[in-house]
């Protein structure tokens, strides 16, 4: 994974605008959601790092993810965010594509 650069990863959150995505996102609060179907209406990253990252979603509910460090785009154009701390481990990830997240 890469470090985030916001205008990158705003470029690719609005990839996924207007378009019926799925999501996968996690805490280490042990709070997750998988393959989530929503239409994204709304796509946004804020902060200077870590970052934030608010996804609207069919007009009715927010998504915000908050301590976000890196990206990757994956050979199935996915995007994937994660948070990690300064040791190294993964506190949280928001993950967005086109087809379902395997099991």
């Amino acid at each position: 994974m890469m470090t985030i650069t916001r205008p990158q990863v705003e470029a690719e959150l609005l990839k996924f605008v207007g378009a019926d995505a799925y999501i996968h996102s996690e805490a280490t609060s042990f709070v997750f959601v998988r393959n989530f179907k929503i239409k994204l209406t709304h796509a946004y990253i804020a902060g200077e790092g870590p970052f934030r990252a608010a996804l609207r979603f069919d007009g009715h509910g927010w998504l915000r993810m908050e301590a976000l460090t890196h990206y990757e785009v994956d050979g199935n154009s996915r995007l994937l965010l994660a948070g990690y701390d300064d040791r190294g481990r993964m506190n949280v990830a928001l993950h967005l594509g086109k087809e379902p997240f395997a099991e």
